[in-house]
């Protein structure tokens, strides 16, 4: 089979990521076509990416944590506290530390960009990973096409899906006030927005994240820049200060989705299977920022199981139906987790009823007023 061990579809975060600890464990890995994200024809790519522990620690097992670091301007920035409010009169507020939880970051705001870049530059001292332009045969595909991959649907995976009829709209925004590395969050009916500390070229700024239904996302991405920040101002009460666009805004649909399969036999081969990573197997609202660690956890993991595989007795061909199980049962219960968290929060907070907005914001209170709740809350978070 072409003499590769995985071909990788897929050349975003999760794909090269996939492709450099595979090869780390001496497998040879074809790493097959870029899947950029929808941010529109020669846009910018002015998202970031909320990275924990665990996908921070496998960056530098990867050695690309250190480059991203030492990028210029800075491409990471500390989350050292998250401020969550709620809407309306009365609105409650939730707030966490990393201080009290005792760790010395709550989270990573990484630009993308680079840090697809330094994966790229890591690729290229990577002896056992070669780049394609086409697929090509081998005992295991793995899919990190996005959620809109091609080769996932000419499989035929059945997907579960739900479109919230919302559209996530990113930008940079530059600051007066020093961000002091506070994330800052606020939930609205339906909008939820975002803050991302993030330190610019020029000075403290954020990254934003701001979700909106359809109608009044396409509104926002017309309107003059003035416009736009005057809406901003009035979103976060000018909590965070006078904020300027710095740049141009992207967008992108907004949809919950699971796939029901996760890994199968490759048609018309009997010595090969496919499997699904990322995207490609869930999509999560982004409203906890916790897309890309699910996906870098599913890179942890099949590259944990498939070491496996190579010790003691129990070998196995990379196209075992039953190691790929063992990946799937790992991966499944957290991220359907995950999942149902980020779907149920923004449906709660979507609602516009007045006493369920009672309820929720009187919720975010009661959770602030009890502190072994919050740190507990707060390290599961952490925890994956």
């Amino acid at each position: 089979m072409n003499g590769f061990d995985v071909c990788v579809l897929g050349r975003g975060a999760v794909g090269q990521a996939l492709a450099l600890s595979l090869g780390r464990l001496g497998l040879s890995v074809a790493l097959v076509a870029p899947a950029r994200p929808d941010t529109g024809p020669g846009a910018a790519d002015v998202r970031t990416y909320a990275l924990g522990a665990s996908s921070i620690a496998l960056l530098d097992q990867l050695k690309v944590w250190d480059a991203v670091r030492a990028a210029r301007p800075s491409a990471a920035t500390r989350v050292l506290d998250m401020q969550v409010r709620g809407d309306g009169a009365g609105a409650g507020a939730l707030n966490f530390s990393a201080w009290q939880q005792g760790v010395g970051e709550l989270a990573w705001i990484v630009d993308a960009a680079v840090l697809e870049r330094e994966l790229a530059n890591a690729l290229r001292f990577a002896p056992h990973v070669q780049l394609l332009d086409a697929a090509v045969e081998a005992p295991l595909t793995a899919i990190c096409e996005g959620k809109d991959g091609a080769t996932r649907a000419a499989l035929g995976i059945e997907t579960e899906r739900f479109d919230y009829g919302q559209t996530a709209v990113a930008a940079r925004l530059g600051s007066e006030r020093p961000h002091q590395g506070i994330a800052r969050q606020w939930f609205g009916a339906p909008d939820v927005l975002a803050l991302l500390p993030f330190d610019l070229a020029d000075g403290p700024g954020y990254g934003l994240v701001w979700s909106l239904p359809d109608e009044r996302a396409r509104t926002l991405l017309a309107v003059e820049p003035a416009a736009f920040e005057a809406a901003l101002a009035e979103a976060t009460q000018g909590a965070a200060g006078p904020l300027r666009l710095q740049g141009e805004r992207a967008a992108w649909p907004l949809r919950v989705a699971s796939a029901r399969r996760w890994h199968g036999r490759w048609p018309g081969r009997a010595d090969a299977a496919w499997v699904l990573l990322g995207d490609a197997a869930h999509v999560v609202h982004p409203l906890a920022g916790q897309g890309l660690n699910l996906g870098l956890a599913d890179v942890r993991t099949l590259a944990e199981v498939l070491a496996e595989r190579q010790r003691g007795a129990a070998w196995r061909p990379l196209s075992d139906e039953r190691l790929l199980a063992r990946y799937a049962r790992r991966r499944i219960a957290p991220t359907w987790a995950m999942t149902r968290l980020t779907d149920g929060l923004q449906k709660l907070f979507a609602e516009p009823a007045p006493l369920l907005r009672q309820a929720r914001n009187r919720g975010l209170s009661v959770v602030e007023s009890l502190p072994p709740l919050k740190r507990w809350l707060a390290a599961r978070a952490l925890a994956d």
